[in-house]
C-alpha cells in the first residue's frame, strides 16, 4: 500500500469519526429540545415576558416638551431586629472577656487564682471593684478598660464576672 493511500484512510476514518460525533450532538440536542419544549414555549406569555424584561431599554429619552411624571424613589427600610437578650453567666464572661487580661496578668491586671494580688483590690471593698470594672480604672499597678473593653457587656454581667474571678481565690 503506498503512504498516499495509508493517509487518505486515516483521514477518512477521523473525518468519519467527526461525522458520526457531530450526529450525534444534533440528536441529542433535538432530543432536549423536545424534552424542555413544552416547559417554556416562545407563545407562553411568562417567555414573553422575561424577554421583553431581557431587551426593554436602561432609560428612556425625552425630546423637549415631552413630559413624564417621574416617579420618586422609594426606600424600603430594613426590619429592625429585635435584640435578643441574652444573659451571660460569670464564668461565660470570664472566659470570653477577662481571661486575656487576668488570665495572664496583661496590663497589671491581677491574675485570676492568685490571692496576693487581689489583697489590695479586695480591701477597697466589693462595690469598689465592681464600680472599676464596669467604668474603667488607671491605676499604679495597670488599666482596667471600661467592662474590660467589651461594651456590649450589661452591668450584670460584668459583676457576676467580678463575683467569679473573687469566688475563684477562696
Amino acid at each position: 500500500m503506498s503512504r498516499d493511500q495509508k493517509f487518505f484512510d486515516m483521514y477518512s476514518l477521523v473525518l468519519g469519526v467527526l461525522g458520526a460525533v457531530t450526529i450525534a450532538i444534533l440528536v441529542l440536542a433535538m432530543k432536549m429540545s423536545d424534552l424542555t419544549q413544552g416547559v417554556y414555549t416562545r407563545d407562553g406569555a411568562e417567555y414573553q415576558q422575561e424577554l421583553a424584561s431581557r431587551i426593554r431599554p436602561l432609560g428612556e429619552v425625552y425630546l423637549p416638551g415631552e413630559e413624564r411624571e417621574s416617579q420618586a424613589p422609594t426606600v424600603e427600610a430594613p426590619a429592625a431586629a429585635e435584640p435578643v437578650a441574652t444573659t451571660l453567666s460569670g464564668p461565660q464572661v470570664y472566659n470570653t472577656a477577662c481571661i486575656a487580661c487576668h488570665g495572664n496578668g496583661i496590663a497589671g491586671a491581677p491574675v485570676t487564682g492568685e490571692a496576693a494580688q487581689w489583697v489590695e483590690r479586695l480591701a477597697q471593698g466589693p462595690e469598689v471593684l465592681k464600680q472599676h470594672a464596669l467604668e474603667g480604672f488607671t491605676g499604679s499597678t495597670g488599666v482596667m478598660p471600661p467592662k474590660g473593653g467589651r461594651v456590649g457587656l450589661s452591668d450584670a454581667e460584668v459583676e457576676a464576672a467580678v463575683d467569679y474571678m473573687t469566688e475563684q481565690l477562696q
